[in-house]
């Protein structure tokens, strides 16, 4: 599994990008910048940068499962049930569940909601590790 150092430079600065955006509340600026890396790298330019993302949440993953604790997750909305279960699949060394997430957001025309709520996601957990 490609850890965030194993990563194209582009796809680090997008990723950037998308934080910048979130860190900022600006919601359309996080559309835009993965509207714009669909444009230039398709939906696994996309993928690429939530794969990132993810792992700039958890950082790097212990080996074997892991078990993460969602509470209240099932009572949840399509896009906070999508971002658990995208980190636990990067969790838990798991591409080919984050692909099959990420395609099933893509069918239900869910994906820019997800997309959205995995930056926001990383922002809060990158703001409860400062503080």
């Amino acid at each position: 599994m490609p850890q965030v150092t194993d990563v194209p430079d582009q796809t680090l600065a997008d990723a950037t990008a998308v934080l910048h955006s979130a860190l900022s509340g600006d919601g359309a600026a996080v559309v835009g910048t993965f509207d714009a890396v669909v444009d230039r790298s398709g939906l696994a330019g996309a993928y690429t940068v939530a794969w990132t993302l993810a792992a700039t949440m958890v950082g790097d993953p212990p080996p074997g499962a892991c078990a993460l604790d969602f509470p209240g997750i099932d009572d949840a909305g399509y896009d906070t049930r999508w971002v658990a279960r995208f980190v636990s699949a990067y969790a838990n060394h798991d591409a080919d569940t984050g692909e099959a997430l990420f395609g099933a957001a893509v069918a239900d025309g869910q994906l820019p909601d997800c997309l959205l709520t995995l930056a926001g996601s990383t922002v809060a957990t990158l703001r409860s590790r400062a503080g």
